[in-house]
């Protein structure tokens, strides 16, 4: 019984995260063996079919003086390495969403990256070479950027099936990830001095590939780039990041968002002229000084700070323990025990990432204009509001049930319309008139799961957030939660969509045109259309709930403002609360907001209630 009550918190740590205990290391395949640049390597068999590498260094260990820097190239080993084991996942703290017993607890370690490969079987002097070379796909984990690994997603159901070559990739997470500070600026390269090391690791993942994918025979002039959530805005983010230039040639952001932090909030303390994040690396560097006793107060930790050389500073804050890092970060009110901080990340720095709103950077074509899929799935934010004991109370201590029903779907409305409007239909439109004909959008409707003891999850859930990952994956092996979800009574359906979203994601990795799919079998996904009476997207669902068709519905963040304002999803407070969650869920909401009505929006101070989650 308890465990559905835990179940949505379990799944999204699956999906997110690492959700299933690792399985038994494999056996060294010698048809696998492999050379790349730092040596040679030695696969297995892949769980799936094809064949495998594990935890292959892309990078120099991150730590020490490294920590903080760009990712350096790997060292070269001697004789042959066995590449049969995932590398550690980044530092990060134990979450509930992984139902960890240990949540808020440190795990993880700095010497972490390392990418995986997945490839079809092929002899040593089989693989393909020049001409024949096969589509890579690049996936980046979500998570938040604060949680997460690519140990969970086993790419060797989809480089089997299609023939492709998919690599996964770990990169540094929460503050190791992210942080900027003029104390690490002294010596820095001005893409160090950035602080976006997490976009950096991503990058260099791409130069490793580049480098080495040919190995496995993979086409380093043929990188589809793909990630879901906190993944997708990455992806998003390189479409955007100069020293990204010519390392990818298709992208697809699946529930992806366009938030990124001034250089300001990242930095400044929180009552500066220009105010920073209460998670600022300086907020965060005087709450180290109280805590290490060195001062009393905030206020005298400030003023050592402005005196402390720069070059001393840097060296301390790279001889600090993780531990001690990251204990700087759990008092988070917003997410306890969950593990995904909440702190300043992905930077506009004017070299790594440009500043200001993505949105503008597209509009204004300054961006890589490779053919592109954007989507989202129809009830993204239910994952989140399951979970939320305003909506949902546990019945008997832990089956849940909805407090009501009508305002859960009506919350649910506007908010997966926000996050639809602000990540795919502007992106979309924004792009279209710069790239023409080589936009492509999604909405994921699958929503056929089954009622446990009352709880009818096919309600509660729906097409929630992260629930098209095993389908984009072709496999379901989740753990013993995942089967209360994916269960013999959806099999066939669910199979079927996913079958033919795993050849649409293949057919457009090889061409940049999802098309009918590889064998040209599925319904045609036409690309996002100029007109308003033009198609727009494709619809992926069952046959038994209207298939996989083409729509031309469309939502703009302006029109959710103007539907806010008119009382379409509640009066008073209620509409005050909204007003505050869709402003924190999308800043741009905000823009929006002024515009349209916003008279009938004033509300005095912060809302009472939130009304969903991170």
């Amino acid at each position: 019984m308890r465990r559905l009550a835990l179940f949505v918190s379990l799944l999204c740590g699956s999906l997110l995260a690492c959700g299933t205990p690792a399985p038994p290391t494999p056996t060294a395949l010698e048809a696998s063996a492999r050379r790349v640049d730092q040596g040679e390597l030695v696969g297995h068999a892949g769980l799936h079919g094809g064949h495998a590498w594990r935890g292959i260094p892309f990078a120099a260990p991150p730590q020490g003086p490294l920590r903080w820097r760009a990712p350096q190239p790997p060292a070269p080993w001697q004789g042959r390495r066995a590449a049969l084991a995932f590398g550690a996942r980044c530092p990060q703290l134990a979450s509930r969403l992984e139902g960890a017993e240990d949540a808020g607890a440190l795990v993880g370690d700095e010497d972490c990256l390392y990418l995986n490969v997945y490839a079809p079987a092929f002899e040593p002097r089989a693989v393909p070479r020049a001409g024949e070379r096969l589509p890579v796909m690049l996936w980046i984990h979500g998570g938040g950027n604060t949680i997460g690994s690519a140990s969970f997603y086993d790419g060797s159901a989809l480089a089997t099936r299609h023939d492709l070559v998919v690599v996964t990739v770990n990169y540094r997470l929460g503050p190791l990830g992210w942080l900027r500070h003029a104390a690490l600026r002294e010596g820095a390269t001005p893409i160090e001095q950035s602080g976006n090391f997490g976009n950096l690791d991503h990058i260099r993942a791409l130069e490793w590939v580049r480098d080495n994918i040919a190995a496995f025979g993979g086409d380093p002039g043929n990188v589809t780039i793909f990630g879901e959530s906190a993944g997708g805005r990455d992806v998003l983010a390189l479409l955007v990041s100069p020293p990204a230039e010519g390392l990818f040639h298709r992208a697809i952001v699946q529930s992806g968002g366009t938030d990124v932090s001034t250089p300001a909030a990242a930095e400044n303390f929180r009552d500066d002229e220009e105010p920073g994040d209460a998670y600022s690396s300086n907020e965060v560097l005087a709450r180290w000084v109280v805590k290490l006793g060195v001062e009393p107060d905030r206020a005298r930790a400030k003023a050592r700070l402005a005196v402390q050389s720069p070059t001393k500073l840097a060296a301390r804050m790279r001889a600090m323990r993780v531990e001690d890092l990251y204990a700087l970060y759990v008092d988070d009110p917003d997410e306890p025990g969950l593990g995904m901080l909440d702190h300043p990340r992905l930077f506009g720095d004017g070299v790594v990432l440009p500043a200001g709103d993505f949105h503008d950077r597209i509009a204004a074509g300054e961006y890589r204009p490779v053919p592109i899929v954007l989507g989202t799935n129809r009830d993204e934010n239910k994952l989140f509001m399951f979970s939320d004991p305003q909506h949902v109370r546990q019945l008997l201590g832990v089956l849940p049930r909805l407090r009501d029903p009508q305002r859960y779907e009506r919350v649910a409305s506007l908010l997966s319309r926000s996050w639809k409007a602000n990540s795919v239909d502007e992106l979309a439109w924004r792009m279209r008139k710069v790239q023409g004909p080589s936009v492509f959008a999604y909405r994921f409707d699958w929503d056929e799961e089954p009622s446990v003891l009352g709880s009818d999850l096919s309600r509660m859930l729906g097409a929630a957030h992260v629930l098209e990952v095993p389908f984009v994956f072709g496999h379901w092996n989740l753990g013993p939660e995942g089967e209360m979800l994916f269960d013999e009574g959806n099999r066939d359906g669910r199979v079927e969509l996913s079958d033919a979203m795993m050849s649409y994601w293949a057919q457009f990795a090889y061409t940049g045109d999802p098309g009918r799919g590889r064998d040209g079998s599925l319904p045609n996904w036409n690309s996002w259309g100029p007109g308003p009476e033009n198609e727009k997207y494709v619809v992926l669902d069952t046959s038994a709930d209207g298939g996989i068709r083409m729509s031309s519905e469309t939502i703009a963040l302006a029109d959710v403002a103007a539907d806010l304002a008119a009382g379409v999803y509640g009066e008073g407070a209620e509409r005050c609360a909204l007003k505050e969650e869709l402003v924190r869920w999308w800043p741009r909401f905000e823009v929006e907001l002024a515009a349209s009505r916003s008279g009938q929006l004033a509300c005095a101070g912060d809302a009472s209630a939130a009304v969903g989650g991170e």
